[in-house]
């Protein structure tokens, strides 16, 4: 078992010298996890095959499923990647640092561990002090997912990232809680027009406004699961963002879905299931459940984003046999709510009308 070092900084202003720690951990292959303004994530030298085999054998993650590399600056790109297509320019030019990804061709610089045997490569700058800091430091592209065993909701605390991968991983930098809570846009730009892979935190509407012509993938929206012949960005196969409960994901007007939940939950308790309802906060009152926690207002949906994680992890804390979610609206960062809450449930969806 591996001494885990916990770090703890200023998220803005982290401390240099507790940075040049943790990178150095980096340059000798080994893994640290770190805070982003998405979630956190867990980084290994993405030049390092070794290192970054390490890495999927900490989170028990597939080896069929890439990590996302996280870089420092638009310029250390250029190396990584066999071109820079145009509408890559632009979105790199708009939204980064930030919540966004890109796919593109990988150069040969790029090890076959870290693309998962793929052609392409996911990238990102991430707009959080620390993981620039840390990047910089390093001297190398880092590769992070989510600093989570495979499967789990992803940590937007450094209590998660503890409760997962302590004793797993060499470093945890505490750097407070993340800010979106949710994982980055996935946007493919080896195709035109380019495609959104996987929503997050730069809504679908805001990308669209820069390329203009942009295309969803199938995955993005889907109702249930879906075959796939390769898998082009994180979280597009396997079961991700699960705790250990059974969840049921219920869509429709809201008040239609109140009386669904109240009426699931009332058959699970009668048949001696504890049930824990994740509500908004213009219907939590009407639950009678064992654990009831909102998610936030149905009209500020990216604090719903932000909280839902958390809330997955904490609800399922309190040894829930089921956890009963209401679907939001499918729009800005819904669509990010939706996904997760989809995948989460293993699309164990229930319409109402």
């Amino acid at each position: 078992m591996t001494q885990t070092l916990l770090l703890k900084v200023n998220p803005q202003n982290p401390s240099r010298a507790k940075i040049q720690t943790a990178a150095k951990i980096i340059q000798n292959g080994g893994l640290v996890a770190f805070p982003t303004e998405t979630v956190y994530g867990l980084g290994a030298d993405a030049l390092n095959a070794d290192a970054v085999l390490a890495l999927f054998a900490a989170k028990r993650r597939p080896l069929d499923n890439p990590p996302i590399v996280h870089v420092a600056s638009p310029a250390e790109v250029v190396r990584l990647v066999e071109e820079v297509p145009k509408n890559a320019a632009l979105l790199m030019e708009k939204f980064w640092p930030g919540p966004l990804t890109l796919v593109f061709k990988h150069s040969t610089v790029v090890p076959i561990v870290t693309t998962a045997g793929l052609d392409t490569v996911a990238i990102r700058m991430p707009k959080h002090k620390v993981a620039l800091a840390l990047i910089q430091a390093s001297g190398c592209p880092i590769a992070a997912p989510s600093a989570n065993l495979a499967g789990k909701p992803s940590p937007t605390t450094v209590h998660h990232v503890f409760e997962d991968l302590n004793g797993r991983v060499d470093a945890i930098i505490d750097g407070g809680a993340t800010n979106i809570g949710i994982e980055s846009t996935v946007v493919d730009v080896t195709v035109n027009p380019p495609m959104v892979l996987r929503p997050g935190g730069t809504t679908f509407e805001a990308l669209k406004l820069v390329v203009g012509d942009l295309q969803l993938h199938a995955l993005v929206e889907a109702e249930k699961e879906l075959p796939l012949d390769n898998i082009r960005s994180p979280g597009m196969k396997h079961r991700h963002y699960a705790p250990k409960a059974e969840v049921l994901l219920i869509e429709g007007p809201a008040s239609a879905v109140i009386i669904k939940i109240q009426e699931l939950a009332e058959s699970y308790r009668i048949k001696g299931n504890k049930v824990g309802v994740l509500a908004t906060d213009e219907t939590q009152a009407a639950y009678k459940a064992d654990i009831v926690r909102s998610l936030g207002s149905r009209f500020n949906l990216s604090t719903i984003a932000q909280n839902l994680f958390r809330l997955l992890r904490e609800v399922d804390a309190q040894n829930v046999d089921v956890i009963l979610a209401e679907g939001v609206p499918l729009e800005g960062m819904g669509l990010a709510v939706m996904n997760r809450l989809r995948k989460a449930s293993g699309y164990h969806i229930i319409k109402t009308q």
